[in-house]
């Protein structure tokens, strides 16, 4: 079983930036893909970025060049960097771990563990 804990989320204003991390536990890191995902007030979760366990990552359209996903595979710890925040990045953002294959992708379903959330409030 996977349990993961996000941090690192708050209150920033438009253009300022903020790391989450997320840490791992109960698992071999190495047999997951990992992923952050993000859910506004009446919106659909969305991807944003995953990386896979020989350190390839992907991103979403919207998060490319704004967004920096990492990860620490001695410490279990995945982590999201995020520049140029704007109040549209308000959401809770997730991190999550899925084993369906060698390849991670930002698709909601191809996740099992989840972890409660971190809030993002960016204002203008």
């Amino acid at each position: 079983q996977v349990q993961l804990a996000e941090s690192g989320g708050g209150s920033v204003q438009a253009g300022g930036s903020l790391r989450l991390s997320c840490e791992a536990s109960g698992t071999t890191y190495g047999r997951y893909y990992w992923g952050w995902f993000r859910q506004a007030p009446g919106k659909e979760r969305e991807g944003i970025a995953c990386i896979d366990r020989y350190g390839l990552s992907r991103y979403a359209s919207y998060a490319q060049g704004r967004f920096i996903i990492s990860q620490d595979n001695a410490d279990k710890n995945l982590y999201l960097r995020m520049n140029s925040l704007q109040p549209e990045d308000t959401a809770m953002y997730y991190c999550a771990a899925g084993a369906d294959g060698d390849w991670c992708s930002v698709i909601r379903t191809d996740y099992t563990y989840w972890g409660q959330g971190t809030q993002v409030t960016v204002s203008s």
